[in-house]
């Protein structure tokens, strides 16, 4: 037996037919039909083509970008190149800018050396110099002290031994020498 069917209020009940449009056209026939004029009018309006000559016209887009890169990262290599040469001279000029710096220092050193030699040496030989002169320079006041005192004493003992008579004597003496000259 059948049991009765029972519907509840969202179903839509069985025994209802499709709706159509005049009589032989259901709901999918008519969007196939649909799809059918919308293919039809991109067609004939030329659409797929300018589709293909708009992805044409983008990868010639790309390709130009790509191109353009690439010739842009060769760009960046050459600089790349450049400047790595760049540090290494410049690492070379610095070495040899600090042996030209360490060999003026030692020729400086030695300079500042023979130099200094040299004055130890002017100075030593002026030092020398200097306390000769004050040895002769004592010798000669030792000298004429020496013969003030002895003629100090030559006049004090002249004065004791000789009177007036000797005296005479000697002033002619000294004349007659004179004179004899």
């Amino acid at each position: 037996m059948s049991e009765p069917q029972v519907t509840t209020g969202t179903e839509a009940p069985s025994h209802e037919t499709e709706p159509t449009a005049f009589g032989v056209v259901t709901p999918p026939v008519a969007i196939a039909l649909a799809m059918l004029v919308v293919i039809a009018m991109l067609i004939w309006k030329k659409v797929p083509g300018a589709i293909g000559s708009a992805l044409d016209s983008k990868i010639a887009l790309i390709r130009d970008q790509l191109a353009e890169a690439e010739s842009l990262r060769k760009e960046a290599e050459a600089l790349k190149a450049e400047y790595e040469a760049k540090a290494a001279s410049a690492d070379k000029d610095r070495e040899a800018l600090l042996e030209r710096a360490r060999h003026e220092a030692s020729e400086i050193v030695a300079k500042a050396k023979t130099d200094a030699e040299a004055l130890v040496e002017r100075r030593t030989r002026m030092a020398e110099d200097k306390i000769a002169a004050e040895e002769r320079t004592a010798v000669e006041q030792l000298r004429a002290t020496a013969a003030e005192a002895a003629t100090k004493a030559a006049a004090r003992l002249i004065a004791e031994r000789h009177d007036a008579g000797s005296d005479a004597q000697l002033v002619d003496q000294a004349i007659k020498e004179i004179a004899g000259r």
